[in-house]
């Protein structure tokens, strides 16, 4: 009986062994050929797995006769999933080709660098947030996009009133007037009109926002000195979309905002329109505002003619009117009295218009046509000040594209114009002028082979005030494996001065002179940044990290001072020495399942050189830390949650402010038509009238401090959005 037993059990074994399979495959990139190192291949219902090697190459052992699905992935391009039944006839290895996945980021196609390409193709580092990055963070502030770039590693954003909430942003350390904000192209946010910008923008018609750091002064003109912000307003599509957002903040805030897109035959248009209100909110007592009183009404409605497959007209409007004030929360309630006197007012209108002709002259070539008219009013209202004045600029733009196999050109003029008028409230001297500049340019994209694409530009600028200004750059990319690339960039850059600095915002310009012209220069910069990017599937394929590290540097020679004079009186000076900015960024992504981690760290050592002295930059973070966490079922839930970090930072008073953490937790529902959202902000309550004092003097005339924590602390806010 034993003997039998014996038999059998080894017949079955014999059974099992014979029936045992293994499968290769070689998997490569669909549209270049090449193998792609680390993709995984799983056979679904079981523990068989393999990563592909440095050929591509991947083999699966014991496989049980049958059929089974085998599932590969790789980071950046789309699953694919095959039904194989075993045993194979085929001995020798299958051709598995993946598709790239448009949806990625690193598929994003941008347009700040002039070229339409994707992210992985363009030897510029430009960073995007889209898709549902943007969308998850317009639910923590839909009012406006300082929460989309704040939370951006490398970029700070820097309150400029502890009253009224006017902020500018930083890239890595420098001021904001060294950024250029643009929408679409277009340059509408500088100078006056740059100084309640972030405020009066919202993320609700935003396809996506690019960010370009480091001088793109060769690409844009002066004024992108630390970098570029690129706003790219949605366009319609075939299928229609009318989405509409209401949100209410436990500081009686109010957001209701809708926009609608459609693309017909031969026009399309895309409509936006919102309402924002704040209630004055002050949760320290200190009876001063954390959060200003302001009504905000917003209309952008554009329209796009298709004549013929080869041209497309495309017009907008960008229409803004704002009333604010902070201060004394007595005052604004209409309680104030000789002591409870304090206020400040911003009334505000921002009207421009946008129009772009494209023609194609062929599937290689178009022609492309811009201009842009804006218009920008403010008035500020202090007890016994008033500064008011109206901005009048515009941008016309002729470029020629051509697109080769092996690179892409651009050749472009284009003429801004900027003319301010401040209005007579005293006899203080005016600070209005006028400034033309005209430029030329010319880009080119290289694709030397397959690894290495060289993109350079030269471009020849004259100012009316400053003369002309010559700025060649060159940026290299070299992807070295499909996961690893690296970039390598640098270029000069240029500001043309103006009074309206975040030093002057501060104090509402009071006693600021007009700039001396003759006796003042054009701040020159040069820069340079070098990044390393890996990614790999992890987890079987199951999850993905990615990692990119960048270096940066920028030099700025003679940038203009506001400096304190005898009488009492502010003046700009360019003492003899620079402003430098450098240091690095980390940015750590790592994925699992339905969870998504991001880490980002920067250092930014920013230091002024005046003469024989060197003194640390003033409202700069040297360390920052970014962290937030993310669970995501799609179509179905997402939850995150966030940590900042901010190290101590010196202030224009000599003193140091604290080092201090800020934390946040955000979930939303959602279903076919609609999701409902709700926003924890700053649950630690983080504010820095908790550990510092925000003015010196008395309540009724009070001399403002810094602002480098916020003010406003915990605020909760909720809404729905409804697609139909």
């Amino acid at each position: 009986m034993k003997k039998i037993i014996v038999l059998f059990t080894a017949l079955f074994c014999t059974t099992i062994t014979y029936s045992q399979n293994t499968f290769s495959a070689l998997l490569k990139d669909a549209e270049t050929n090449q193998p792609l190192i680390g993709a995984t291949a799983l056979l679904q219902g079981t523990t068989i797995a393999a990563t592909t090697d440095t050929a591509g190459l991947i083999i699966l052992k014991n496989i049980p006769d049958g059929k089974y699905i085998v599932v590969f992935r790789s980071v950046g391009y789309v699953t694919r999933a095959d039904t194989i039944t075993f045993p194979l006839n085929i001995q020798q290895p299958i051709l598995i080709v993946l598709q790239p996945d448009q949806n990625e980021l690193n598929e994003v196609v941008v347009s700040a660098t002039r070229s339409s390409r994707t992210i992985a193709n363009i030897p510029t580092r430009v960073e995007v947030i889209s898709g549902e990055e943007l969308d998850e963070k317009s639910n923590m502030k839909p009012g406006d996009i300082r929460m989309v770039l704040a939370e951006t590693t490398g970029i700070q954003t820097q309150q400029t009133s502890a009253t009224s909430g006017n902020s500018s942003i930083r890239i890595q350390g420098l001021d904001g007037k060294y950024t250029q904000i643009i929408r679409d192209g277009f340059p509408l946010y500088s100078g006056f009109s740059g100084g309640l910008g972030l405020l009066q923008v919202a993320p609700l018609d935003l396809k996506q926002v690019e960010v370009i750091k480091g001088s793109s002064s060769t690409l844009y003109g002066g004024g992108a000195i630390a970098g570029l912000v690129n706003l790219v307003s949605k366009t319609p599509t075939e299928q229609r979309q009318l989405n509409l957002l209401l949100n209410g903040t436990s500081a009686l805030g109010l957001d209701a905002s809708i926009f609608y897109a459609q693309k017909f035959k031969e026009m399309g248009a895309t409509i936006y329109a919102a309402y924002n209100h704040g209630t004055a909110y002050d949760p320290s007592g200190t009876d001063l505002t954390a959060i200003p009183e302001f009504d905000r009404y917003t209309l952008n409605p554009k329209l796009f003619l298709y004549f013929n497959a080869k041209t497309t007209l495309t017009a907008g409007i960008n229409a803004t009117a704002e009333n604010r004030i902070g201060g004394d929360l007595h005052y604004i309630k209409g309680n104030g009295d000789a002591t409870h006197s304090y206020f400040e007012k911003n009334k505000t209108g921002r009207y421009s218009s946008q129009a772009e002709l494209v023609h194609k002259l062929n599937d290689n070539e178009k022609f492309v046509l811009k201009n842009s008219v804006s218009f920008y009013d403010r008035t500020i209202n202090l007890p016994g000040y008033v500064f008011s004045g109206e901005q009048l600029s515009t941008y016309s733009e002729a470029n020629y594209i051509k697109n080769t196999v092996k690179s892409d050109w651009v050749f472009g003029l284009n003429f801004l114009t900027d003319k301010f008028n401040e209005g007579r409230n005293s006899n203080f001297p005016l600070r209005s002028y006028q400034n033309n500049t005209i430029g030329g340019f010319i880009q080119n994209t290289w694709n030397v082979n397959k690894a290495l694409t060289l993109e350079s530009g030269i471009r020849g600028d004259y100012h009316n005030q400053y003369g002309f200004m010559f700025l060649p750059r060159i940026s290299a990319l070299w992807r070295i494996s499909p996961q690893w690339s690296t970039r390598l960039g640098g270029g000069l850059g240029y500001k043309g001065p103006n009074v309206f600095t975040e030093d002057a915002e501060r104090i509402q310009f009071r006693n600021v002179l007009p700039l001396d012209v003759a006796n003042t220069r054009a701040e020159r910069s040069y820069g340079a940044n070098y990044d390393i990017n890996y990614r790999t599937p992890i987890f079987n394929g199951a999850g993905s990290f990615s990692v990119n590290q960048l270096f940066f540097y920028t030099r700025i020679e003679h940038p203009i001072l506001l400096t304190l004079l005898p009488n009492g009186n502010l003046q700009y000076q360019q003492p003899s020495g620079d402003l430098n900015t450098k240091g690095i960024e980390t940015n750590v992504k790592v994925t699992y399942s339905n969870f998504k981690l991001f880490i980002g760290y920067t250092l930014a050592d920013v230091t002024q050189h005046i003469g024989n002295t060197i003194s640390k930059y003033t409202l700069v973070s040297k360390h920052r830390l970014n962290n937030v966490l993310m669970y995501e079922i799609e179509d179905k839930w997402k939850i995150g949650a966030e940590a900042y970090y901010f190290s101590p930072q010196k202030l224009n008073d000599g003193a140091t402010g604290k080092a201090y953490w800020t934390t946040g937790l955000m979930a939303e529902k959602l279903w076919e038509r609609f999701s409902v959202f709700i926003n924890f902000e700053n649950i630690t309550d983080t504010r820095q009238t908790r550990f510092d004092t925000i003015y010196t003097g008395s309540i009724s005339n009070p001399v403002f401090r810094d602002i480098y924590a916020p003010l406003d602390g915990i605020v909760v806010n909720a809404g729905v959005k409804i697609k139909l």
